[in-house]
């Protein structure tokens, strides 16, 4: 079993990895890149040059390319103590045209032509764009700059590396003092005199990287960070694991105190503080309530995150179909081609032939009439606006599970040792309960992992239906809006999750039924 597991997780590793090149090639190398700004106000409402290096410098963000401008080089010089400041202030800004140029500005437009020509980059100017003899045009100023293309095998390496991050006292760069670790029983953020223990750091990214606080699962983490893919349009500038697991909804203030001693009633979120350079020399704000620069912070929502609300009405459904659809199966199968088997097939031919748009259509219309709720509200705190969508997903896994279980139970009702079984005067009922049952819901067994997991991902077109803010959606969006980072980032988390389905799915099913080996042995 042991080698089975590990020969089979690293297969699915593998088989992940190759959908997310897959994937990849798909967004970077057969889309046009230009649709990245199909609903990008920013470039529309940009002109001329300005424009074109916007474009240039949001592809470098969605990940196609490198893009360098001139001023960055010589930037580079300065930092390696190449040229002074002097000479940096008289060549850092180039002519309208290559005429224009200063000798000595010409000499280091050359140079920097010639060393990125060399690491394979293109290299492009674009002259000032004139509203008149003397004025520059609206966003025509003069440009220089160099750009390539990101290998693909570069950018997945790049991807799959950048995973985690894992903090440390060294993360930042500014002096920030004794750098170290603090383990304490009293949170600071409790006002010390609360047993909660944390585990506080000077120097790294994150103030908190362990703490405990009162919700649910009680003992989080910030040491260990997952970077599923940074978003640009569906939650700009945030990373796809944050996008689907943080909080939503209305502020939730209580009485804090600050680490300055000031207290007051905020939805600030003391334990999520991130170290921010300078942050305090430029607020007032934050220096009456901050000690250090660990100032940005994220506030607490008394709402569930996307994945949470998804999860939420998945498992619930997920519970309700086999405690349906399970009975129901076995009903069927036992009273084959009587009453109650006609009714179950009469709906199971329903819930397959017609679409699923119509039937929670369908059901959403009923609901309402009986006064459902029939759109998600973050803010109410009443439950029933959960009955629809989960009534809407369950549905159709009851419908399923009756028709492969009774198909499964009737296979084995037709099976040899049955016969065998009849002849050495077993009744029915320990025919079905000890053999029958017992082999059929062996491949039953096995989906129960997936359909735990599925959960997570959340269901498209219920939750555009019933307005659920949750993780079904985010992936449509994404397409929608070009987001690559979400793409990528979404797909990497759905494939991990089918491959730890079909693993658990396996385990589960050696565990139901000794019989099932994984370990091969020589004969």
């Amino acid at each position: 079993m042991t080698k089975y597991l590990i020969r089979r997780i690293l297969h699915g590793l593998v088989s992940v990895f190759i959908v997310v090149g897959i994937v990849m090639i798909m967004i970077y190398s057969l889309m046009n890149r230009d649709l990245i700004f199909a609903a990008d106000n920013v470039y529309r409402n940009l002109g001329n040059n300005q424009k074109t290096v916007y474009k240039y410098r949001m592809w470098q963000e969605f990940g196609y390319m490198t893009y360098v401008t001139y001023a960055d080089y010589i930037n580079m010089l300065y930092n390696n103590g190449e040229i002074d400041d002097a000479t940096r202030s008289s060549v850092i800004s180039i002519g309208r045209t290559s005429e224009n140029d200063s000798p000595e500005t010409a000499e280091y437009v050359a140079k920097f032509r010639e060393y990125y020509e060399s690491q394979g980059y293109a290299v492009q100017r674009l002259n000032a764009i004139m509203a008149s003899a003397r004025k520059v045009a609206t966003g025509g100023q003069q440009q220089y700059f160099a750009y390539k293309d990101k290998p693909l095998y570069t950018r997945l390496v790049n991807y799959v590396t950048g995973l985690f991050t894992v903090d440390n006292i060294h993360a930042v760069k500014e002096d920030v003092g004794e750098r170290g670790l603090t383990f304490t029983l009293h949170d600071p953020v409790y006002g010390g005199k609360t047993f909660a223990p944390a585990i506080i750091g000077n120097g790294t990214t994150h103030k908190y990287l362990f703490y405990v606080d009162r919700t649910f699962p009680y003992v989080h983490q910030n040491l260990l960070t997952i970077n599923l893919g940074k978003s640009y349009t569906v939650n700009a500038g945030v990373d796809v694991f944050t996008t689907m697991t943080r909080a939503q909804g209305s502020y939730t203030p209580s009485v804090i105190t600050y680490p300055s001693g000031l207290t007051e009633s905020s939805a600030d979120d003391l334990h999520s503080a991130v170290y921010v350079p300078g942050s305090r020399e430029t607020s007032r704000v934050l220096s009456d309530r901050y000690t250090d620069d660990y100032t940005s912070v994220q506030t607490i929502k008394a709402g569930f995150s996307k994945m949470g609300y998804s999860f939420v009405i998945g498992i619930i459904a997920v519970f309700l179909a086999y405690l349906l659809g399970v009975p129901l199966g076995i009903a069927m199968a036992r009273h084959k081609d009587k009453l109650i088997d006609k009714l179950g097939t009469i709906y199971i031919v329903f819930i397959i032939a017609v679409p699923s748009l119509a039937y929670i259509f369908l059901f959403k219309a009923i609901g309402g009439r009986l006064g459902l709720p029939t759109t998600f509200d973050m803010e109410s705190t009443g439950k029933l606006m959960y009955v629809l969508p989960i009534v809407s997903l369950a549905l159709p896994s009851i419908g399923n599970l009756m028709k492969w279980l009774r198909r499964y139970m009737i296979d084995q009702m037709n099976a040899d040792y049955v016969k065998f079984a009849r002849s050495g005067g077993l009744s029915e009922g320990e025919i079905f309960s000890r053999h029958i049952l017992k082999n059929a819901a062996i491949p039953i067994i096995h989906g129960i992992p997936a359909s735990v997991l599925g959960a997570l991902v959340g269901a498209i077109i219920t939750e555009r239906v019933y307005v659920i803010p949750g993780a079904g959606n985010l992936l449509t969006i994404a397409i929608n809006s070009y987001d690559n980072g979400v793409i990528v980032g979404v797909t990497l988390f759905y494939a991990l999750l089918s491959v730890t389905a079909v693993i658990l799915g396996d385990v589960l099913m050696s565990m139901v039924d000794p019989r099932i080996s994984f370990s091969s042995k020589a004969r």
